[in-house]
């Protein structure tokens, strides 16, 4: 049997073969999803679920259609990583209202199902189809310019084309695709007749040059990479008709954050640069001219909630309000879920009601509706992370616990509920997970020993491995978190992994504890973790402790080593930040600031000046084509490191971006941070 990295990579930790990405019919009746055909195949096909009958369909297995490549495009290689999607075969499909016509691309080609499938005629490459209201046309996006297609295939046509060799319409910028939850660049008009589009212009932004160091013959990837206290792309804001287009007056807004286009009206969400004041901006889709609807401040930042705005079929508003630890739902201004109850995201509206995930309990994520007829309803129980649409009456809960994962169909107007069939494969180790309050901070923390531990036995080494992030939480009520973390334990750990300040999950307050300080807070949190879950467990050896991450996780890794190394004794550190002002300059500003206002907040946070300290066995990993976290900030470390005589491995990862795609490396990158930790401990 092959070794649980090889089964962990192959199946993209234990996920395919399971239903992902629903879409719900108009009338409830009918469920659209991608899944792969078994467990370790990648090419995810398009099927649908009868919520009457039970009965599952294959409607297109990619592997069955002639297409060929349709020339070089970064557009869908760029949306997957932003994603972190590492599948192959229909990445993402749209539908009509009845869900009864889809549309994808497929190696670059525009296909549409209808009675049977159809490769339009569209230009290539194409990107990010999307249906007029009444199907009648498919919007897309080729070679920067937004183009509009009659579904039947006839009228293909250009809306808007490129302006300037920089300039692209109907895409998202990197910052907004990557740091604003924005990942589309045009929205349909209700009555289909025009289109609100996105003009990015990035004249201005940094040029940076990606090489895979392994190809010399390659060109490299330019990419506009706007890093802290550069110019950001200009992003203006057009409605684009028959009779011309007009530019929605946006009130000098650094960042467009989201636009809403409903049988309200038009809207557009903004934020300053430094991001502490956003506004929800009425605009007339006639003149462009806008006006301030809300405009919500905060002294360290305003924070963008996925989904929002959005309105109620009877017109009210969808918003949310931070209310001191709550971040709470709103309508028309008057919060409507409790004190406590932390709102995630709106996930959406069915008539007049809305679907959210939220929670009162940090490792937990619970559905919950809101209308006015019935107030708020909880829709699931099960500790665990639950996700899910709302439409037709009928809801899809995708959840995900620590007994497993499951996506569930509640059709409307009653009735047994369903259950996608899944094609995942078992696990090839079993989490024992502990979740527990720790220190005086009470930062949620999840501990897991070696398959049948015997609690007081001993010694064991110990492991960090947290996130530790303002993006994600780490520890969570759900199994599919923890199969890395359970693997390592069976290695002869002792894991922890603890979320501290500014990790999602306890209100507002908790989350700007990091204003100013994203280093030292988050490693003293992990500090006070360990120390409170060792006086709990005394067989955890605090004479041989380690630390491993990733992205965020691999900066607090390679920290910990140079600020605390009394306390951690190796570190493998994956894709880490260590300059501060070289990432991304809507993300890095929100909690730093301007970095020519405010340098020494960024040299704080900062790891190059830390190189001398270093005294333990640290492991760097950088994908070389990582334009996330791009490689010149491990680059740059070790040759600190190595200037100041102190040693250290260097892991470059030739054909991997922030995310590994490739199940060959991603195995033998787990194999080997093991035997590195391990080894630098003396297990």
């Amino acid at each position: 049997m092959a070794s649980f990295p090889a089964r962990w990579a192959r199946t993209q930790n234990f996920s395919l073969g399971r239903a992902v990405q629903p879409v719900i019919s108009a009338d409830g009746c009918r469920v659209l999803f991608l899944r792969t055909r078994g467990p370790e195949d990648p090419v995810r096909c398009l099927w649908a679920y009868d919520t009457t009958t039970g009965r599952e369909e294959l409607l297109a297995d990619p592997r069955a259609f002639d297409a060929p490549p349709a020339g070089t495009d970064d557009v869908d290689r760029v949306r997957r990583e932003r994603s972190r999607d590492h599948s192959a075969g229909i990445s993402a499909f749209v539908t009509d209202a009845d869900a009864r016509r889809a549309a994808f691309v497929l190696s670059g080609h525009l296909f549409l199902l209808a009675d049977g499938f159809t490769r339009l005629g569209a230009a290539a490459p194409a990107s990010d189809p999307r249906f007029s209201p009444d199907g009648g046309r498919i919007a897309y996006v080729s070679a920067g310019a937004l183009r509009v297609i009659g579904a039947d295939g006839a009228g293909d046509r250009a809306v808007a084309e490129p302006d300037g060799p920089d300039v692209t319409w109907g895409l998202a910028e990197h910052e907004a695709a990557e740091s604003m939850s924005r990942d589309r660049g045009f929205w349909w008009a209700p009555d289909g007749d025009r289109l609100a589009v996105a003009r990015v212009d990035n004249a201005g932004v940094p040029t940076w040059h990606l090489t895979d160091p392994a190809r010399p013959d390659a060109v490299p990837r330019t990419l506009r990479y706007p890093y802290a206290g550069t110019p950001n792309a200009r992003v203006s804001l057009f409605i684009a008709g028959p009779d011309g287009r007009v530019e929605a007056d946006l009130r000098a807004a650094e960042y467009l954050v989201d636009v809403l286009w409903d049988d309200t009206g038009l809207f557009a969400v903004t934020q300053d640069r430094p991001q502490r004041t956003m506004r929800l901006l009425a605009v007339d889709p006639e003149s462009g001219a806008s006006s301030v609807l809300r405009e919500d401040t905060d002294h360290a930042w305003t924070t963008i909630v996925p989904g929002f705005p959005a309105h109620t079929a009877d017109g009210a508003l969808l918003w949310t309000v931070d209310d001191g630890d709550t971040r709470r739902l709103t309508v028309d201004g008057e919060p409507v879920t409790p004190p406590g109850l932390e709102v995630f995201r709106l996930l959406g509206v069915d008539g007049g009601t809305a679907l959210i995930a939220a929670s009162d309990e940090p490792t937990q994520t619970h559905l919950w509706t809101w209308n006015a007829a019935d107030g708020l309803v909880r829709q699931t129980t099960e500790p665990g992370m639950h996700g899910g649409i709302l439409r037709g009456g009928t809801l899809v809960v995708t959840s995900s616990t620590l007994d497993g994962s499951a996506v569930a169909v509640r059709p409307s107007g009653g009735g047994g509920t369903g259950t996608l069939h899944d094609d995942s494969a078992a696990p090839d180790v079993s989490p024992v997970v502990r979740l527990i309050r720790a220190g005086r901070s009470e930062l949620p923390t999840a501990v897991l020993f070696p398959a049948g531990h015997n609690p007081g036995s001993g010694p064991l080494p110990v492991l960090l491995d947290p996130y530790a992030g303002t993006a994600v939480r780490r520890v969570v009520a759900s199994r599919a978190a923890y199969h890395v973390s359970q693997w390592f334990a069976d290695q002869g750990f002792a894991v922890v992994i603890a979320d501290g300040r500014g990790v999602p999950g306890r209100g507002p307050r908790w989350e700007r504890t990091v204003h100013r300080d994203r280093a030292d807070a988050v490693l003293a949190d992990q500090v006070e973790a360990l120390h409170a879950v060792a006086e709990r467990h005394p067989e955890m050896d605090l004479g041989r402790v380690a630390i491993r991450g990733w992205s965020a996780g691999g900066t607090l890794a390679a920290l910990a080593v140079l600020r605390r190394p009394d306390v951690f004794h190796a570190a493998a550190a994956g894709a880490p930040v260590t300059i501060a002002r070289l990432y991304s300059s809507h993300w890095q500003e929100r909690y730093l600031g301007d970095p020519d206002e405010d340098p020494q907040t960024y040299e704080r946070n900062t790891l190059i000046a830390d190189a001398p300290n270093l005294r333990r066995p640290l492991l760097l990993i950088h994908g070389m084509l990582d334009d996330n976290v791009l490689p010149v900030h491990t680059m740059r470390l070790s040759q600190a490191l190595l200037e100041a005589g102190r040693p250290h491995t260097v892991l470059p990862l030739h054909d991997a971006s922030h995310m590994i795609a490739r199940p060959e490396t991603a195995e033998a990158v787990l194999t080997y941070e093991a035997r590195f930790l391990r080894e630098a401990l003396g297990l």
